[in-house]
């Protein structure tokens, strides 16, 4: 009986073994004919380097690399819901060993190239590890939802669903669960090289109260959400921020804005830094979902949403115009890369500009800008506020000069409509100017604010040129991760805040008052100073 036990057992250890050989086998099948169409395909971009441009073999393995982030990306997905990728415990460890050490390897690569910056000042914290968050639940609950303001009493409601043949429909109301309104949108897919989208979902409800609070489900299904109204007059108050990414940095600004009340979100651009990889686009609607569902982000373009590529021919802006859509047709331009929009009533416009789209005189952006401005009565709307993405003044190492054709085009309707603050991103560092025309200081200018430090991948710019032709004009420089607030208090004062990141809690490190510049009586003295000098 003894010696039974061994005996029938053993075929099932045969069994196991030969599963596991097997399975061995298999994934070096795989990797053998995964190899070969790696070879294949540098064969084949070696032979297009011959007869076309650098820039081409360049679009060729961005191509390649967001192919392979993306596989990563979609196995650590599934390994942080729980679910198996390839159905076996082996498997599963090998892909994930892969996945893990694509992203590794990555990320050493970034902040190599972090470290390899060189600052006069002290060392500021490199880039941080994506967070990817993940979506676990059923395929028709909304996910991604996020707001944004169209026209003076609507709001649209833009969500993502699994389910591609999910409900297009709001339904909403001023009590918990009591939805007495209900409203039908559409919704699109959109594809990108091997990605598909879900179901892109956009809704305008409204007519709605201002200052009011209202629940609201999507798609009847999953959970309900909670948003409030921007207010009808003034004062309001105005986030800023830009390059915001999906890092622990990028959380870590989240939650220090979200931790004091504000009215409306200003992104003047570059937002989930995808850069091809669409998975990241629902990482990133995920994280700022609990933000962007309860206030209105207001976001225009920057180059981390262009994703062109050539001789694959990819057009630009597709997962952009597909997710963020925002209030252009209402604003008379044609295109969502331009926009603007009023605030408070009446009492702020807001105007955003697509810095990489047409912006020469002649253009459409250009006519659209000037007809914008001219429609602007100041006597009604005190506060003209402009974002873009490329800052048009900028004494940071970083991005040398890539906006001056757009100022050389456009500054001088700025000046002439009495722009009061112009935001901008790019730059990834905080920085103040005085109120500027033509590069030299004028009261009845522009004061420009560079705030491309939201929380990036790509680490901080730190690298200021202390002799700069323009240093003379810059008030507050610091490389540090942060966010901005703009409280416009009455038809004559606004105050600015930038709120620097620190591990636990938000800084304010610079604040300045500003008049409004339709103000018969401009006080300019404060516009160059710093917060301790006030």
């Amino acid at each position: 009986m003894a010696t039974a036990v061994p005996t029938s057992s053993s075929p099932r250890v045969g069994t196991r073994k030969k599963h596991a050989i097997s399975f061995l086998l298999r994934a070096l099948l795989l990797m053998c004919v995964a190899f070969r169409r790696v070879i294949a395909l540098i064969r084949i971009c070696c032979h297009i380097a011959v007869g076309v441009p650098v820039g081409s073999v360049l679009g060729v393995a961005r191509v390649l690399f967001a192919a392979a982030n993306e596989r990563s990306l979609r196995c650590m997905n599934q390994a942080a819901l729980g679910r198996s990728v390839t159905g076996t415990v082996a498997g599963d460890l090998m892909v994930g060993a892969m996945a893990h050490s694509w992203r590794v390897l990555v990320q050493g690569l970034t902040s190599l190239a972090f470290f390899c910056a060189r600052a006069d000042e002290y060392v500021r914290p490199p880039p941080s590890p994506l967070v990817l968050t993940a979506h676990d639940k059923p395929a028709d609950h909304p996910q991604q939802v996020h707001i944004s303001v169209v026209g003076t009493n609507k709001m649209r409601i833009s969500w993502v669903t699994d389910d591609r043949s999910a409900p297009s429909v709001v339904e909403y109301g001023k009590s918990r669960g009591n939805y007495t309104a209900s409203a039908t949108g559409d919704n699109a897919t959109y594809r990108y090289f091997l990605y598909k989208s879900g179901a892109i979902h956009h809704v305008t409800i409204g007519p709605l109260d201002p200052s009011t609070t209202y629940h609201y489900r999507c798609g009847k299904a999953g959970d309900e959400f909670t948003l409030r109204t921007p207010t009808a007059s003034l004062p309001i108050e105005l986030v800023v921020i830009g390059d915001l990414g999906q890092t622990e940095w990028t959380a870590s600004t989240l939650s220090h804005i979200g931790g004091a009340d504000y009215d409306m979100l200003l992104l003047p651009g570059d937002l989930s830094y995808a850069d091809t990889q669409q998975p990241l686009w629902d990482s990133f609607g995920r994280l700022v979902q609990p933000l962007a569902s309860a206030r209105p982000w207001m976001v225009t373009e920057g180059n981390h949403e262009i994703e062109a590529l050539p001789v694959v021919e990819f057009a630009p802006f597709v997962a952009y115009n597909a997710r963020w859509r925002m209030p252009y047709e209402e604003s008379g331009s044609r295109s969502n890369l331009y926009y603007s929009f009023d605030a408070a009533g009446g009492a702020a416009h807001v105007v955003m500009l697509g810095s990489y789209v047409d912006f020469e005189e002649g253009s459409e952006q250009h006519a659209w800008l000037e007809r914008d401005l001219a429609g602007v009565d100041r006597r009604r709307t005190p506060w003209l506020i402009v974002l873009l993405h490329a800052p048009w003044y900028n004494t940071n190492q970083a991005h040398q000069g890539e906006g001056d054709a757009m100022r050389a085009a456009m500054e001088g309707l700025l000046y002439e409509a009495r722009v009061d603050v112009v935001f901008s991103g790019h730059v990834h560092a905080y920085e103040r100017f005085t109120r500027i025309y033509d590069n030299e200081a004028d009261s009845r200018g522009p004061m420009y604010i560079t705030i491309g430090d939201g929380g990036n991948r790509e680490g901080l710019a730190l690298k200021f040129i202390k002799d700069h032709e323009a240093a003379h004009l810059s008030v507050f420089q610091e490389a540090s991760f942060g966010h901005g607030r703009l409280r416009i208090v009455n038809e004559t004062s606004a105050v600015w805040t930038w709120h620097r990141n620190d591990d636990a809690y938000a800084t304010v490190r610079d604040e300045v008052w500003l008049e409004s510049l339709a103000s018969p009586k401009l006080v300019t003295a404060t516009a160059g100073r710093r917060r301790d000098e006030l």
